[in-house]
Order: C-alpha cells, then sequence, then structure tokens
C-alpha cells in the first residue's frame, strides 16, 4: 500500500514522523510512504483538495478553521492520529531574568510566530488566562523566527516566542534563557494526519496500518534518550548542527510533547478551539465528532 504524504514544514518538533521513516516501522505494517515536501505551511491541503497526495501532517487548526468556512462535504477535512499533543513553542529572553510571568510581558516588546497563526493564538489566551490585556503588549507580528532571535540578541525586542532549534541556539550562544514552556498549559492538539473525509473512506486500511506504525513511536521514545532519538533522525535536519539537535529533542521528550495516538486528545482540542474562538480566527463552534476521523480501536 502506498500512500502520498505531505511534510507541513520541515519542523524539529515533526520528529516522530521521521523517526517512525527512519526506522522503517511504516515499511513493517506494508506501507509505502512518499514524503512531498510542502512549499510552504499549509500549502499540502490545497495540493491533497487537488487529488495530488492522500495525506498530510498539520494542526488541527485547519480543520476547525474549514468548518468555519465550508459545508460539510465528501472534501471535508478530517483530523486523527496525535502525535504532537503539547504546545512545542517558548518565550525566550534576556540572560538575568530570576523569575517570570506573563503578565512581565506588559509594556514589552515581544516578537511573536508569524509564519502559522496557531503559536500566537493560543499565547493570547494564556494572557487571557492570567488577565493580561493584549494591547498592553508591544508586539511585532512582523519578522520570522530567525529574525526574532537576531533581534533579541540585539536587543531590539524583550521577548521572543518560538520553537526549537531556536531555542536552543539562543541558550548556546548566551543571548537568552528560556523563561516559559507553553506544554506548561497541558494538552492542546498540535500535530495530527490530515486527510478528507472521501480519501479516508477510500484508504481507510492503508491509513490504519499508517497509524500502528505511529503508535509504536510512543514506546520507543519512551525507552530512549534524546542523544540517541536525534541521531536517528539527523539526517532529516542537516542544517541543524548536531549538539543543538540533542539539546532540542532532550527539551521536547522531557516536556512529553509526543502523544503518537491514533485517538486525538478532546481535552487538547477543546483547548485549541477555545483559543481560536476568542482569537477571532472562527466564529463558529464545531464538535470534535465533526472534526475527527474515528478509527477502529482494535
Amino acid at each position: 500500500m502506498k500512500i502520498k504524504l505531505a511534510e507541513n514544514f520541515r519542523a524539529v518538533f515533526y520528529a516522530p514522523f521521521y523517526a517512525t521513516h527512519a526506522l522503517g516501522l511504516f515499511k513493517q505494517e506494508g506501507i509505502e510512504i512518499e514524503l512531498i515536501d510542502s512549499p510552504s505551511p499549509g500549502s499540502g491541503i490545497a495540493d491533497m483538495l487537488a487529488g495530488n497526495i492522500d495525506v498530510v501532517w498539520g494542526g488541527p487548526l485547519r480543520v476547525i478553521k474549514q468548518r468555519d468556512q465550508e459545508a460539510d462535504s465528501e472534501n471535508a477535512l478530517l483530523a486523527f492520529c496525535e502525535v504532537v499533543g503539547k504546545d512545542p513553542f517558548f518565550i525566550v529572553g534576556r540572560e538575568g531574568q530570576s523569575s517570570f510571568r506573563l503578565s512581565d510581558f506588559a509594556g514589552k516588546k515581544i516578537g511573536v510566530v508569524t509564519e502559522v497563526p496557531t503559536p500566537w493564538l493560543c499565547l493570547q489566551q494564556d494572557l487571557r488566562d492570567e488577565g493580561v490585556a493584549i494591547d498592553s503588549l508591544i508586539v511585532n507580528e512582523k519578522n520570522s523566527m530567525g529574525q526574532n532571535l537576531e533581534a533579541l540578541k540585539a536587543g531590539e525586542i524583550d521577548y521572543a516566542q518560538y520553537f526549537e532549534p531556536f531555542v536552543s541556539q539562543t541558550v548556546a550562544s548566551g543571548a537568552g534563557q528560556v523563561l516559559h514552556a507553553a506544554n506548561s498549559r497541558g494538552p492542546t492538539a498540535y500535530t495530527t494526519f490530515i486527510s478528507t473525509r472521501k480519501i479516508i473512506a477510500q484508504k481507510q486500511a492503508a491509513f490504519e496500518a499508517m497509524i500502528r506504525a505511529i503508535e509504536k513511536m510512543g514506546p520507543w521514545i519512551a525507552a530512549h534518550s534524546g542523544q540517541e532519538l536525534a541521531s536517528l533522525i539527523s539526517p532529516f535536519y542537516p542544517h541543524v548542527a548536531p549538539d543543538i539537535l540533542v539539546q532540542a529533542m532532550e527539551r521536547y521528550k522531557k516536556a512529553g510533547l509526543w502523544f503518537c495516538n491514533k485517538t486525538v486528545s478532546r481535552v487538547g482540542f477543546e483547548r485549541l478551539k477555545l483559543s481560536m474562538r476568542n482569537g477571532g480566527f472562527i466564529s463558529c463552534d464545531p464538535a470534535y465528532e465533526d472534526c475527527i476521523a474515528a478509527f477502529s480501536q482494535e
């Protein structure tokens, strides 16, 4: 069975997808995965709807957003198999700050993630939960994460929001320290497989085999160190220095970021949806059952 799978983008926190591939777990389940690069985050969805690919990995945010905009149909997007079940982003600030609360953002310059919408939407909800007014921040919504790292080094911003490897690069360079981990809020449905209702019906057996392969990664990650994981996936990340990749994997492993579970957390789904609604990204309230594909529990 062959599956054309579009990568969202080559993010470090997608490590379990690549590790499953590297360990040959897909092949063990009789699946041949053809990895197809997406030119930009989210563009794989359009390729799938055009019939060029079978499945993508990415945020359930895109499934929920489609429900907000379109009526249900055979091309309705559905999410399944939660791999990243917590938020992989961090707040990094300059060295010397002994304590930190989200309320410290008030009146300060913060560079937020611009490449994709989920991180900033989720952070805004965290701020609301802490009673912090969003308009009390001086927010830079123009820079990329790499540019925010340089802006932090130059003292142009007080805080930066980004994921690995930028976090470990900042710490290693002495330019800043980790002040807050978004994973501390608990489950937030972050990365799953996404396909359409029509394709899932056509390729259910293949997708179930793909899910079985991913579920084997949970025990593997638990039994191996971040260094071993980094060594396994390093060919997929030639642009990341080996020591930085090890630090990134250790940080994410300690955070319990990866669920590798067939079932998408209902709590995590509701948290994501709350952030989207309160952030004005959606206006409706789609049900979990309308967005998540159900597969056999056997």
